[in-house]
């Protein structure tokens, strides 16, 4: 039963790991205490979460040694550019209280501001090269995107999370990821966008009560979070399941003792919406402020 993928330069990521998009600073690192607690191995931030600080923290209090936690964060896009990025790093494992980073991925392309993007990722590898980084990513690339990256650079993203669940699928990014060696990580990988608080006009379907999964899930004794998750690591892509929930982040976790069939993963495949419900790649600006990143 595969608990984790090998990257593309070798390293090892746990299939599973604990989200903390929208996770308060107050709740974080009870959640990334009691996910380490339970047995996950693996843990996603980002700068733009502002809870990276309460990462560490919980990391710290697990009494888990930090070896054995893959954890992986993001530069947001105000900290683009070549100087700017490598400062990011010292910002991002101040916060964590690390001293080196599993992956670090770029938040988004901004593609109107595409050279200052490829700034950022040269600066990632650089970061690769001296060891501070284990692995870098990037996050919400097109293929089109991803096509002008590898114009540019020389290192190949080992990572490449995007917003996927059943409602939407991606399959054109899932593919050209596939072609490149990269993995596909999903960001709200039960669906949490289509009913997060603040996001979307409030008329997105919720796939957590989607009679299809909820009919699968039934068929296993799981829930339609569980066989969402097992849905995605069954297809080899990694998940990173938020909750603060004690009882949720256990349940999230134990995914790895059922199977679905192919008719049940070609099911679930088959709700797709087509519909994204987090922000636009293309729209994203360098000098917007949607969140300013605090030093360390």
């Amino acid at each position: 039963m595969t608990t984790s993928f090998t990257l593309n330069n070798g390293v090892t990521i746990p299939a599973v790991g604990l989200g903390v998009f929208q996770s308060s600073a107050e709740d974080t690192a009870a959640a990334v205490e009691t996910a380490l607690r339970t047995g996950y191995r693996h843990i996603d931030t980002a700068a733009a979460y502002l809870n990276e600080r309460q990462v560490g923290e919980g990391l710290r209090n697990s009494g888990v040694d930090r070896t054995e936690v893959f954890v992986e964060t993001k530069v947001w896009i105000s900290q683009y550019g070549y100087q700017e990025t490598l400062h990011a790093f010292d910002v991002a494992t101040g916060k964590l209280g690390l001293d080196y980073l599993d992956l670090l991925i770029l938040h988004q392309p901004v593609p109107l501001s595409f050279d200052t993007t490829l700034e950022a990722y040269r600066a990632l590898e650089t970061l690769l090269a001296e060891g501070k980084v284990r692995a870098i990513g990037v996050s919400n690339f097109k293929p089109k995107h991803l096509d002008a990256l590898l114009e540019a650079r020389t290192i190949v993203p080992a990572v490449n999370q995007i917003e996927l669940h059943p409602y939407f699928v991606q399959k054109e990014t899932q593919t050209a990821d596939a072609a490149r060696g990269i993995l596909t990580q999903a960001w709200s990988p039960i669906g949490g966008i289509n009913f997060y608080p603040g996001w979307g006009d409030g008329t997105a379907k919720n796939p957590l009560h989607d009679p299809v999964i909820e009919a699968i899930g039934a068929a296993h004794g799981k829930s339609a979070a569980q066989v969402m998750i097992r849905w995605h690591v069954q297809q080899g892509r990694s998940a990173i399941p938020k909750s603060i929930t004690p009882s949720r982040i256990v349940e999230n976790f134990d995914v790895f003792d059922f199977e679905l069939t192919d008719a049940e993963l070609a099911a679930i495949d088959g709700l797709d919406l087509g519909i994204r419900r987090g922000p636009e790649p293309d729209t994203r600006r360098i000098d917007e402020n949607r969140y300013v990143i605090p030093e360390a």
